[in-house]
């Protein structure tokens, strides 16, 4: 029998984009799996939607986020691989399917994740080049941006209790963190065919509606200055990133007149100038 897949969905206010999503869970060739719906106290009836064997829709009693979110519904779960899927996200039908069949080929790797098409506003968007997904040591790319989406990922549940789950405290940028976790100590494996379809454009996305999201991310690279696991090149290049964020960022302080965490960020400015590698 093929193995059990754990699937956990966040979701708020999104009950006509997740009916979408769930749809693409049914439809996926491969059928051993179990669904956990987090809703985070939805006002919009999210709760009531879904009523079939394995699809398990968890209602929490205050708005929580998805960093909660998605760690509840990964605690509920007992299956040795997690997927987790967007509630705006679809995934294409041999998802799961393809992401197993590489897994069993290649062990080695405790996460697996995939290309994607991209939509925005119901039209496929061109991805530029600096968007480029790939698998192996890719410590490096994901310390310039987000490179790995959760929608497309395929995880064992041994890895989030060797480097811990989503942090909690970060309300944007969650996924960022911990791409930065795993990459700094493994490898990923990659399968270049697009297996989801990752929806954008819409007014609720966290990305709208966070001021200054570079802040988690240099709250999320700060620790990499002295790591260990890291080679020299690689800490060069958080440094360079940290650098290069820092100033951004206290411009843009300085442009809207928005100084929170500007003392903060200063003093990482300054702590990561004068440190030698």
């Amino acid at each position: 029998m093929n193995p059990l897949v754990d699937i956990v969905i966040p979701s708020y206010n999104r009950k006509n984009f997740l009916k979408q999503a769930v749809q693409s869970v049914q439809n996926q060739s491969y059928k051993n799996w179990n669904l956990f719906i987090v809703d985070d106290a939805s006002t919009d009836g999210t709760a009531n939607t879904f009523y079939e064997e394995n699809i398990n829709t968890l209602t929490l009693k205050s708005n929580k986020g998805v960093s909660y979110a998605r760690n509840y519904g990964i605690k509920q779960g007992k299956a040795d691989w997690i997927a987790f899927l967007d509630s705006d996200d679809e995934w294409l039908p041999k998802k799961l399917e393809k992401q197993m069949e590489y897994a069993k080929n290649q062990p080695q790797y405790p996460l697996i994740h995939c290309n994607e098409i991209w939509l925005k506003k119901g039209k496929i968007l061109n991805q530029k080049k600096k968007h480029t997904k790939q698998g192996g040591r890719i410590f490096i790319p994901s310390i310039k941006l987000c490179c790995i989406s959760p929608s497309s990922v395929l995880i064992k549940r041994s890895l989030f209790k060797k480097i811990g789950l989503f942090r909690e405290d970060f309300p944007v940028c969650e996924d960022y963190e911990l791409w930065l976790r795993i990459c700094s100590h493994y490898e990923v494996g990659f399968i270049e065919e697009p297996l989801v379809i990752k929806k954008g454009g819409h007014k609720d996305q966290l990305s709208t509606k966070y001021f200054a999201m570079d802040y988690w991310r240099i709250k999320a690279l700060s620790p990499y200055m002295k790591d260990k696991n890291l080679s020299p090149e690689e800490r060069r290049e958080v440094k360079t990133a940290l650098l290069f964020k820092c100033a951004i960022l206290l411009k843009g302080y300085a442009k809207h007149n928005n100084f929170k965490n500007q003392k903060e960020v200063e003093e990482i400015y300054k702590q990561v100038f004068n440190q030698s590698l």
